[in-house]
């Protein structure tokens, strides 16, 4: 029962998470909303007993989250959570396209004859599944993460040598601002 109750509400916050996406006003909000939703799922499958898909699930979210912050923080120079932006752009054709697409989706869901299961799974649903996603390449991959992870943190520390916040102070109001590099625009 607990199960249960907990998988749908797993639902409503992976749902209402998926949805913020599109309300929040920044990058930021949006790319936390977006982890949460898929974190929900994430634990809904895990609550399925699917334990590699649900932890891969969650773990790829986190990183591609992390990866997306890193980005922002290394190419807009500053808190992405500061700017304001529409995450909704032609409202009305999305709007459509998001309907349509559900309408389509729920029938083929609805509509289809499943095939019955055939055969029965193997003993450890969990190995074979990881098995035939990645092989014998297991360790490969996990050191190839950490060098990536590794290389973004080298990429942000070596582009982010100055930011908004040491020109124009902790609370951008600096005039005129404080640059340790002169030059550029207007000079």
């Amino acid at each position: 029962m607990i199960t249960h109750i907990s998988f749908w509400a797993l639902a409503v916050v992976a749902v209402l998470a998926g949805a913020a996406v599109f309300y929040v006003n920044s990058m930021a909000r949006a790319s936390y909303a977006l982890a949460v939703s898929f974190i929900a799922v994430g634990v809904q499958v895990l609550l399925l007993q699917q334990n590699y898909v649900g932890v891969v699930t969650i773990l790829m979210m986190v990183m591609e989250m992390a990866v997306m912050a890193v980005y922002m923080v290394m190419f807009m120079g500053m808190n992405p959570a500061l700017m304001p932006m529409s995450m909704v752009h032609d409202k009305r054709h999305a709007l459509a396209a998001a309907v349509g697409s559900f309408v389509l989706l729920a029938a083929g869901a609805v509509l289809i004859p499943w095939p019955a299961r055939r055969g029965k799974p193997p003993a450890g649903v969990t190995v074979a599944l990881g098995e035939e996603l990645m092989g014998p390449k297991m360790l490969v991959m996990g050191v190839v993460g950490a060098v990536m992870a590794a290389t973004i943190v080298a990429g942000v520390v070596l582009a982010a040598h100055r930011t908004r916040y040491d020109r124009f102070g902790d609370d951008l109001r600096r005039r005129p601002a404080k640059d340790p590099q002169p030059g550029g625009v207007g000079r």
